[in-house]
């Protein structure tokens, strides 16, 4: 590596480091170890070939001084030759093992990015709801890509490079020291100015390169924002496409201007280490030369002290950067760790049992819950926030309870906010109960397996998501395997099989971010279509037609009726009029049950569901009035 290479990276790396303030502890050193462990053998191979490479480099100076000392004497050609076989034989030696080192590099540090990626995703995987309610995507992404990345570099990279360098500081320095001790602590004397600069010049462009990452990063959260259909939809409708563009331009061109700022620091930066590497070569061969012209040295001593400097000024200017890069790998793997550090609140017991096959009863007993807070299931690096609100929320259920016996539909209904939506989270364990039980088939569902317990309970939610994937991928995402057949018997009972036999790629089309390539209602259908598919036992359906028209929620009913055929069901539901054939209806008020009953027996009672409907039905029939003066 030549000079101003190596000083190149240690700036670069002084660029890019991460700046943390928190210390690291044995434990964090053991935990890497924990990682590094399964790949101890080709890691030693990699450090012992990075070593051997070292002394190769060290070797190619001194055999290239002999040749000249050779010629010079008047030596036999013989020797000549033999000499630059031997240097090809070096050469040829140093890219063999370079790229073995590189191979092996790469085969530790990918591993090692898979180990930490596929932990930190299964991981994630296992958190709360609440904890993707309250973190930014774009921050938690970063942790398995940069951070990832920024982890790996420490046995890819640093560690070898450290090593690789120090036994070629060592070695040249010994050699040179051996050669002319004169020389060399001369020439060390410069090596202040040849270091120097760049921690310097790090220091100023990691500065700037920090507030390009600023303004790269707004852009890329407008671009992003604004990129997705309802995104790019609220602009069209409400925002305004000249300032939207202004701010987008004034962003980007702050990062031009930063651009160049960064390539004139660069260019000066470089232009005087090339400066200093010619001086101090100057030095070696002015001394030298006199030495040499004195009868003190030989004149391929010269030559080798000359090569040998590189060898001595590359490792010390990589070693001078080394802290740089180890405390940015360390904190990679800090920041990697604090995410692996949150625990789950909801996770699967010691010893739980899978559910028998057959029907199965849902049943509420003293139930009550608080949501988790902030500091239970979040991190304020990945909100974007200095510190974590400390506000504990107020508790959302009250000693709820009620059955739902195998084959009957219970439904919930009430004002915004009552709880309904909570109660439908703590049936498939999204969360736990903080007091009280949910029981699936006459067991705890704490006791029951994550996957007897998504395999038999099934949801629809309002919302109707669906992944940037084909019809077919969302659709079998609840059976995977299924055959074409039974997707489109799904379709048919959905009351979607015309419309997705009438698109050009049928089951293969594409359905958008979202599915925003579908209407609201066709969806729905499509959930409910997954839903068929899944053949769950219990059906929680959480306000699945709320967002919808009358001609879209008709369909829809049409379709949940199919999927409520025979199944234990707990039915949300915002219009009333969807609940009317319920065995019973329970009405939250405040995350307490206040009356339940059938249709007509609360209505007879007069009280919390008779106000509730008195006063959809006169809503709807003003809005049917309306539409009829309108027509």
């Amino acid at each position: 590596m030549s000079m101003e290479m190596a000083a190149w990276n240690t700036m670069y790396h002084a660029t890019h480091a991460q700046e943390d303030s928190r210390p690291f502890s044995a434990a964090t050193l053991k935990r890497i170890g924990a990682f590094a462990r399964p790949h101890t053998k080709p890691l030693i191979w990699f450090l012992a070939l990075s070593v051997l490479t070292a002394a190769l480099a060290v070797a190619s100076p001194l055999l290239a001084g002999q040749v000249v000392d050779v010629i010079v004497n008047g030596g036999p050609l013989s020797m000549v030759g033999a000499l630059a076989a031997l240097i090809a034989a070096v050469a040829v030696a140093e890219a063999v093992l370079g790229l073995l080192v590189r191979w092996l590099s790469s085969r530790v540090g990918e591993g090692l990015i898979v180990d930490l990626r596929t932990t930190v995703y299964d991981h994630v995987q296992r958190m709360p709801v609440a904890f993707f309610t309250r973190t930014r995507t774009g921050a938690l992404v970063s942790r398995l890509n940069n951070d990832v990345i920024g982890a790996q570099r420490a046995f890819s990279d640093v560690l070898s490079g450290i090593i690789s360098n120090l036994v070629t500081l060592l070695l040249a320095l010994g050699v040179m020291l051996a050669l002319s001790w004169q020389i060399t602590l001369i020439t060390l004397a410069l090596l202040p100015l040849f270091v120097l600069p760049a921690r310097r010049m790090g220091a100023r462009l990691a500065k700037i390169e920090r507030e390009r990452t600023v303004h790269n990063a707004a852009m890329g959260t407008q671009m992003t924002e604004r990129f997705s259909a309802p995104g790019a939809t609220l602009v069209k409708l409400f925002g305004r496409p000249r300032s939207e563009s202004a701010e987008f331009a004034r962003r980007a061109q702050r990062v031009g201007d930063i651009g160049v700022r960064t390539a004139m620091v660069q260019e000066v930066f470089f232009t005087a280490l090339t400066l200093v590497s010619a001086l101090a070569l100057a030095l070696v061969y002015g001394l030298g030369g006199f030495y040499a012209l004195s009868g003190t040295l030989q004149a391929g001593t010269v030559v080798s002290m000359g090569m040998l400097l590189t060898r001595l000024y590359a490792p010390l200017t990589e070693l001078a950067g080394a802290r740089v890069e180890i405390m940015s790998a360390l904190v990679s793997f800090s920041r990697v760790f604090e995410v692996l550090d949150l625990k789950p609140l909801v996770d699967e017991r010691a010893g739980a049992r899978d559910l028998p096959e057959g029907s199965l009863s849902l049943e509420f007993e003293g139930v009550d819950f608080t949501y988790p807070g902030a500091e239970q299931v979040s991190l304020a690096s990945l909100e974007d926030v200095v510190t974590l609100e400390h506000v504990r929320p107020s508790q959302v259920l009250h000693d709820v309870s009620f059955r739902v016996e195998p084959g009957q539909m219970v439904a919930l209904v009430g004002s915004s906010g009552a709880g309904k939506s909570t109660i439908a989270a703590l049936a498939p364990r999204l969360y736990d109960t903080d007091s009280g039980t949910v029981r699936l088939g006459g067991q705890d569902v704490r006791d029951l397996t994550f996957e007897s317990l998504r395999s038999r309970i099934g949801m629809v939610t309002q919302d109707g998501h669906l992944f940037h994937e084909s019809i077919r991928a969302n659709l079998t995402l609840s059976a995977p395997g299924t055959s074409d057949e039974r997707i489109w018997q799904a379709l048919e009972r959905a009351h979607l099989h015309e419309l997705v036999a009438s698109l050009p790629q049928g089951l293969d089309t594409v359905v958008g971010e979202r599915g925003y390539r579908f209407s609201g209602g066709e969806r729905q259908r499509l959930t409910i279509a997954r839903l068929l598919l899944a053949d769950p036992e219990v059906v929680i359906l959480d306000e699945a037609t709320s967002a919808l028209d009358s001609t879209s929620e008709r369909a829809v009913q049409a379709a949940l009726d199919e999927a409520l055929s025979g199944r234990t069901s707990l039915v949300i539901a915002h219009r009333l009029s969807t609940v009317r054939a319920a065995d019973t209806i329970c009405v939250l008020e405040a995350g307490r049950i206040v009356e339940r009953g059938t249709h007509a027996e609360l209505l007879a009672r007069n009280g919390r569901y008779a106000q509730l409907y008195r006063t959809q039905f006169s809503e709807d029939q003003d809005a049917g009035e309306q539409v009829g003066s309108v027509l």
